[in-house]
């Protein structure tokens, strides 16, 4: 059983016919306007009135265009700011790492210059690590006996002193610090020659005169270098600053504070003098007992001769004269 449309539906040529006949003028017109030219104002007229519709019908493609285009940017964005905080890091690394450098170097050099301006050979050290013990103020250097340092040599930089050889060993040494409580050291006031003896403070990082009498003269920026009477420091060596002068009406000594003038928490490397060595200058020992009966001693434990010499010169001159030699 065949179906139809109805007969209102079939008038005209069929679909067919329709295609066949649009196709051949389609054709006429493409061979006639490759000819003539004769289509141009027509197509200009055709694309301006269409112009509109293509731009509504392009709408949605730009817009995805877009939306694309502002994801991408914006990771990309992101990737770059990323990248270029990274590369301010590693900026800011490569900075802090060349000042460094650049300080070292010229601490160096101020080291080289202060060696070269002292008297006795000097061999450069640098610090691995602060001593374990939490009540000292002891560093340990990279420069032990296989390098000529000995007990008792003094340490020093470039401004000033830093502390004493206390231990050593084949190729580190322990530096004791100036500012360590068990550490002493002979000074010298620059502005008047009054000496005196530096005593550490511990963690405060300062110094005491200590038994300076109320009427002594020193004041406030005072400069104190070695008196070298000790024979471990050389003298003129800078030490320390007066910063406070404390007087009371009811003690008879007054209390003097002084800052060092040595990078001691500053600097990494520093010159250990290749002195030779003696004794660590520390707090005074406890009185012998058996001195008065043997005599004075000195820091050895050895009789001091000079002062036998001079007791029995002192009672030699006392001595009353024998009746012989009176006649």
């Amino acid at each position: 059983m065949q179906y139809s449309p109805p007969p209102l539906f079939k008038q005209g040529a069929s679909a067919r016919v329709k295609v066949v006949f649009f196709a051949l003028l389609a054709i006429v017109f493409l061979v006639v306007d490759s000819h003539l030219r004769s289509l141009g104002l027509i197509r200009q007229v055709v694309g301006t009135v269409l112009y509109p519709l293509q731009m509504v019908a392009l709408m949605p493609r730009d817009a995805a265009y877009r939306v694309g285009d502002y994801f991408s940017s914006v990771a990309t964005l992101q990737s770059e700011v990323k990248g270029l905080r990274l590369q301010q890091i590693q900026n800011s690394q490569t900075i802090q790492q060349s000042n460094q450098l650049m300080a070292e170097n010229a601490q160096l050099r101020k080291l080289l210059a202060a060696g070269e301006r002292l008297p006795v050979q000097s061999v450069l050290a640098e610090i691995l690590y602060d001593a374990r013990d939490a009540y000292s103020r002891k560093i340990v250097m990279n420069r032990g006996a296989q390098h000529g340092v000995a007990a008792g040599q003094p340490v020093i930089d470039d401004a000033g002193v830093v502390g004493q050889v206390t231990r050593v060993f084949p190729f580190t040494s322990e530096i004791t610090l100036l500012t360590d409580r068990d550490q002493a050291i002979p000074v010298m006031n620059v502005r008047n020659g009054l000496r005196s003896v530096a005593y550490g403070r511990g963690q405060s990082g300062l110094l005491d005169l200590r038994f300076i009498a109320t009427n002594a003269d020193i004041r406030k920026g005072d400069m104190l270098t070695t008196s070298g009477i000790d024979g471990i420091y050389p003298a003129g060596l800078a030490v320390a600053q007066v910063v406070q002068v404390e007087s009371k009406s009811n003690d008879a000594f007054d209390r003097v504070t002084c800052q060092p003038l040595a990078g001691i928490n500053r600097n990494k490397q520093f010159l250990i003098l290749l002195a030779q060595a003696t004794p660590s200058i520390y707090a005074p020992p406890a009185a012998n007992p058996n001195n008065g009966k043997h005599g004075q001693k000195n820091l050895q434990g050895k009789p001091d001769k000079a002062a036998e010499t001079a007791k029995k010169a002192a009672g030699a001159a006392v001595a009353p004269k024998s009746p012989e030699r009176a006649r």
